[in-house]
C-alpha cells in the first residue's frame, strides 16, 4: 500500500513538472528534452529540472 501511494504522490509530481516545462520559455527541443528525462527517469529527471531546468515566465519576472 505504501508504495502505491509513493507512486501515485511521484506521478503527480512528474505531470506538475511536466506542465511547468511545457510553459516555459525554453526552446522546443530543450523542453522536449526535459520531458523525456522526467518520464524515463522520474525522480532523478525532476530534481535535474528544478534545480538546473528551464524557468516560468512567472518565475523570472
Amino acid at each position: 500500500m505504501g508504495y502505491s501511494l509513493f507512486g501515485l504522490v511521484v506521478l503527480a509530481i512528474d505531470i506538475w513538472g511536466i506542465v511547468n516545462v511545457l510553459r516555459s520559455g525554453a526552446s522546443t527541443g530543450a523542453k522536449a528534452l526535459w520531458v523525456l528525462l522526467i518520464i524515463f527517469l522520474p525522480l532523478v529527471g525532476l530534481i535535474l529540472w528544478f534545480l538546473t531546468g528551464p524557468r516560468s515566465a512567472r518565475a523570472v519576472a
